[in-house]
């Protein structure tokens, strides 16, 4: 999917407005967009940003508490 940068825009920032998360998907986007991390921090307005599938996630094991 294709995302649109908007004013002040940051790779964070599509990932967290895309996804919800940024943990390990900032990587995955830059890896999609060869040259992306050329703009530096801030996109220019307009910059079309191929956001790539999320990974399924794994299934988080209970909280392991030592003193109940």
């Amino acid at each position: 999917m294709r995302v649109t940068a908007q004013q002040g825009d940051t790779v964070d920032l599509l990932c967290w407005r895309h996804y919800g998360v940024t943990q390990g998907m900032v990587e995955l986007v830059l890896e999609q967009n060869p040259g992306l991390a050329d703009y530096g921090v801030t996109l220019p307005h307009g910059l079309e940003v191929e956001m790539p599938e999320a990974p399924k996630q794994k299934t988080q094991s209970p909280l392991l508490q030592l003193w109940d």
